[in-house]
């Protein structure tokens, strides 16, 4: 039987590893979009508006480019590291990696992800959200971390999938979640629209 078929608006190569590990093919069609927050904006509202911009913005390019409207559904992800309110993206130097570590360091933070999904001419977006707290960290481990270069190209300065898992104390959500893409919120959308899924992703409905 031949996997189903998933067009990812996202240049991720995590959320590309985690939906081929749920037996998806996955083909990117993925477009640059301005990923600036607006001023005083809800972090919430932003990871969501991210991710259906990343959409529309995919499609928008397939179309451009002549193609027919994507046969399989369109699936774009938006994650965001919120401290106190505030959205730490990628730290744009080491310097600023050590700043980002230390606020984490013994600290409850949020990671919202956005998930949106197109389909036979429909959109729809879900977004969920996780509590991760970290250990105290001291100024040797942030050192011998940012000197990895893990921290360098990941939202908040770390990643739960790699080394940067070791800080993390406890989480309150969904793993997969923080790396980039809810996988059983995926897999319920995905349902909830009609999509095939691999069998054993089988969820009941969002």
């Amino acid at each position: 039987m031949t996997a189903p078929l998933i067009y990812l608006a996202s240049g991720s190569p995590r959320r590309r590893e985690i939906l081929e590990n749920l037996g998806f093919r996955v083909e990117c069609i993925a477009a640059a979009i301005d990923e600036t927050p607006r001023p005083h904006e809800d972090p919430a509202a932003y990871v969501v508006r991210m991710a259906c911009e990343k959409n529309a913005a995919a499609l928008a390019a397939r179309q451009n480019a002549g193609k027919t409207p994507p046969a399989a559904p369109v699936l774009s992800a938006d994650t965001a590291v919120v401290l106190n309110g505030e959205i730490l993206g990628k730290p744009e130097s080491p310097d600023h990696a050590r700043t980002m570590l230390a606020a984490l360091s013994g600290n409850e933070h949020q990671v919202l992800t956005a998930v949106c999904l197109f389909s036979d001419g429909l959109s729809r977006s879900i977004l969920h959200t996780s509590t991760v707290v970290f250990a105290e960290l001291d100024d040797a481990q942030i050192d011998a971390y940012v000197a990895s270069g893990e921290p360098l190209d990941k939202a908040g300065a770390y990643g739960i999938q790699g080394i940067g898992g070791v800080f993390v104390r406890s989480l309150n959500g969904s793993h997969s979640g923080v790396m980039g893409l809810p996988v059983y919120e995926t897999c319920a959308l995905l349902r909830q629209v009609g999509c095939p899924v691999p069998p054993f992703a089988r969820t009941e409905a969002v």
